[in-house]
């Protein structure tokens, strides 16, 4: 049962933190080369995908024109973007600007010669096995590659969901001190006292059969 605990732990933490670590912004360093249009098939990689722009009509297609950033990070590998509108759903970003997105993007179309160099804010993954991209929030130019970026939001975050996790932790230690553990002990030794009764009746039935063995 120990090892089936620690599984059982290790399983939902490593899914939270897969959660956060999908969700939580992200800023990069980046030039942009290119933004397109593509036409996308969704497959079995859909969930990595938002939706249509806001106020579009129609459900979920199995295939969808899709706007993408293409850049180069500063040490010269490829980076390629996703820009949709994320609406009201997961994740809660509030995205409906993905047009107004894409023109800035575009505005900021650099060369190696001369780069322009900017910082972009997504959230999401990166995985050419499954053909899913990080999806683009934000974007600000600024004057060198080497800038200091401070994830404030995701340190300001992470404190307060730390914080709220010691204390629904302390809390329910409190309570199952308080509330279950005398419950359990009860239980325990009703159990205790049920088998206690059972091998006293046990041993009187047992001398019962022996004063017949001996009549």
């Amino acid at each position: 049962m120990v090892y089936v605990k620690w599984a059982f732990i290790i399983v939902f933490w490593g899914l939270i933190a897969s959660v956060l670590e999908y969700t939580l912004p992200q800023q990069d360093v980046v030039r942009i080369v290119k933004t397109e249009v593509r036409r996308v098939d969704f497959g079995e990689n859909s969930i990595f995908w938002a939706q249509q722009d806001t106020g579009q009509e129609g459900a979920q297609t199995v295939n969808r024109d899709v706007r993408f950033v293409e850049t180069f990070r500063p040490n010269g590998k490829p980076r390629v973007y996703r820009n949709e509108d994320t609406g009201w759903g997961w994740p809660p970003y509030f995205k409906l600007d993905s047009s107004n997105l894409q023109a800035e993007l575009t505005n900021l179309v650099s060369t190696a010669d001369n780069p322009q160099w900017v910082v972009l804010r997504h959230y999401g993954w990166r995985n050419q096995l499954m053909s899913i991209f990080p999806n683009a929030v934000s974007v600000r130019p600024v004057d060198s590659p080497d800038v200091r970026l401070i994830p404030w939001f995701n340190i300001i975050f992470l404190t307060v969901f730390a914080a709220l996790i010691w204390a629904i932790w302390v809390r329910w230690r409190r309570f199952r001190a308080a509330r279950v553990d005398p419950v359990i002990e009860n239980v325990e030794d009703g159990l205790y006292a049920a088998g206690d009764a059972i091998g006293e009746q046990s041993s009187r039935f047992k001398k019962w059969l022996n004063t017949w063995k001996s009549k």
